[in-house]
Parts: C-alpha cells; structure tokens; sequence
C-alpha cells in the first residue's frame, strides 16, 4: 500500500496504518470490520468528495482487497444507505447534540454517529443498544476518550428518543472536548 493512499483515509489513532491492521481485524466480527470500513469509507467522502463509484473501487482495492465479501457488503450497504438519507440523519444528531454543530465535531466522531443513526433508522435486524455499543468501540479505536462518552451520550438520547422514552427533541447536554 502506498503512502498516497493510506494517508488519504482514516487510520487508527496510534497512527500506524499496517493495511489497516488486518491482524487485528480478522479477530473481530464481520459487522464490526464492517462499521470501521463504513467509517472510512465516509471519512473519505467527506474529505474528497470523489465519486462514491470511484471510492468504493480505491477502498476495496488498494487497502482491504481481502475483506470478505460480507464486509463489502454490509458496509456497502451502510455507506450508501448513510447518504442515501444524510439530510434525515444530520438532522437528528444536530437536534440532539446541544451546544455542537456537526461542522464543529471530529470528522471520524461524526461518521461513526452517522452509521450509527443510520443503522438505528434502517436496520431494525440490530437492537439499538449493539448499534451503541459498536459505535463507541469503534471511537475507542479511532477517536478518543471524550469522543466515546459524547458518542454515548448522544446515541442514547437519540435511540430513547426513537424508543419514545424521552420527550420528542430532547437534546443531550454532555460535553465533548
């Protein structure tokens, strides 16, 4: 894998890229490298803005030609699905998320929250409270500390309020630093 590459998508926050960590990937379940490839896959959107064609190709190319094909596909589905309906999503976080913009969250905390609401929305096969728990193992690895607790936070406000356990709009009021 070349420099140009690995430096264009978002890596581990120890910053060393070893083809994504493949060891480490192959220990965990195929949702889960799923979600991360998701993540990456948004974080590089965002940041290029390239064809989602195009993206896909350079991805499962170049840094995760060995991914299984249920890896491809679930994150597949979540990327497109995810900007499918991003205006619905981003909308949600913001209601939710007091005192934070999404402009001014982390690129990475914001996609991770992304796939998350999305999967909550649209993939009713996964309870709510997996979907959490994924998201802030996922921020664990690629974000940090604060990041974790900002994402629980905020994906437990939202998922109540889909449950219809808080007050429609209700906005969480941690912090994130």
């Amino acid at each position: 894998m070349s420099d140009e590459w690995s430096s264009r998508f978002c890596v581990p926050r120890s910053g060393i890229v070893h083809r994504f960590r493949l060891i480490e990937l192959k220990a965990m379940g195929s949702r889960r490298k799923a979600r991360e490839s998701a993540m990456q896959l948004l974080y590089q959107y965002e940041f290029a803005r390239q064809p989602i064609d195009e993206l896909f190709e350079t991805y499962w190319q170049h840094l995760r030609p060995n991914a299984d094909e249920s890896v491809r596909r679930y994150a597949t589905r979540l990327v497109t699905g995810a900007l499918e309906h991003l205006e619905e999503i981003d909308r949600i976080i913001s209601e939710h998320a007091i005192h934070w913009r999404l402009p001014r969250m982390a690129s990475v905390d914001r996609n991770i929250l992304r796939i998350a609401v999305y999967e909550m929305l649209h993939e009713p096969e996964t309870p709510k409270v997996v979907v959490i728990d994924e998201a802030i193992e996922i921020a664990r690895r690629y974000s940090t500390y604060e990041a974790t607790q900002f994402i629980n936070g905020l994906l437990d406000a939202i998922r109540r309020d889909l449950e219809g356990g808080s007050p429609p709009g209700q906005r969480w009021t941690g912090t994130h630093g």
